[in-house]
């Protein structure tokens, strides 16, 4: 059964990503682990009746409520029996809280929309989402822009300059997603020349094994303004559902970090990122 960790601070643009989610594994057993954090202005300790005293936050039981209210409209109007939800309400860093959830549970992938509530603590669009990224190193994610409504996954870009080797591990769950959806794989190589070294060669040769079961296509695209405005560009007219992106790939990885690409996300594709892992021990 596959292990998915929604995080959610209950806007349209989460919901969003939840239900790009359910779809996009609709055809696996899943487990889907919806995650709230936040950090709570006040402690307060109180008699809970039961055991003696808790400590508990002023806007912990309407937070209880929302995410209640979130299972049971999962459980009404979601109706895959492949399917099981489960909630968790945690107080603490966003960032923090997903790296211990990830071993916990043995997280297949992490889902999170790239714009949350403007002013809430518990936003992650913007710096959030990038320290995710950055930070959630041993687990794969998918950030879903929250105008993006999904519908298929029939072609897919991976970005990529052939200048590291990609181990069958770190693929192996897009490969089985892109599989079942029967998608055409394009891998955007994103330069000012094309000059291959020996090493990038036998990269791009083994990338075509690791994606022999998909329709598998190369593309070449000249550098012009930029990494991110090229790869977005070349995506946007290949009409993508999908861009792949692997921490392997460390300068396409760096570049995707420090360009906006988020906010270019926002405003010039609907396309989802899937950033595989580098599965580097925390430091």
């Amino acid at each position: 059964m596959k292990q998915i960790l929604l995080l959610t601070d209950f806007s349209d643009n989460s919901w969003n990503a939840l239900f790009m989610a359910v779809k996009l594994y609709a055809k696996w057993e899943c487990e889907f682990h919806i995650l709230h954090t936040f950090e709570p202005d006040n402690w307060q300790i109180v008699n809970n009746g039961k055991d003696g005293m808790e400590i508990v936050a002023p806007e912990h039981q309407d937070l209880i409520d929302q995410m209640d209210g979130t299972k049971e409209y999962l459980l009404k109007n979601h109706q895959n029996p492949k399917h099981v939800f489960s909630t968790l309400l945690i107080a603490g860093g966003l960032v923090e809280t997903v790296q211990r959830l990830v071993p916990k549970y043995d997280l297949d992938l992490v889902v999170l929309g790239t714009h949350g509530k403007t002013g809430s603590k518990t936003v992650f669009a913007g710096n959030s989402a990038l320290r995710v990224m950055r930070q959630v190193i041993n687990c794969h994610l998918l950030l879903v822009p929250g105008s993006h409504n999904f519908q298929k996954l029939d072609k897919v870009s991976y970005p990529t300059e052939f200048s590291h080797f990609t181990p069958k591990y770190v693929l192996t769950p897009l490969l089985e997603l892109l599989g079942q959806w029967k998608s055409t794989m394009h891998i955007i190589h994103v330069a000012l020349e094309f000059h291959l070294t020996e090493e990038q060669k036998t990269n791009k040769e083994i990338l075509k094994k690791r994606f022999a079961d998909l329709e598998l296509l190369f593309d070449q695209v000249s550098l012009s303004k930029s990494v991110t405005w090229d790869i977005l560009e070349k995506t946007n007219s290949l009409e993508s559902d999908m861009i792949v992106i692997t921490k392997y790939s460390h300068s396409v990885f760096e570049t995707f970090l420090h360009e906006p690409i988020l906010k270019k996300l926002g405003s010039r594709t609907r396309v989802p990122i899937w950033i595989s892992p580098d599965f580097q021990p925390y430091a």
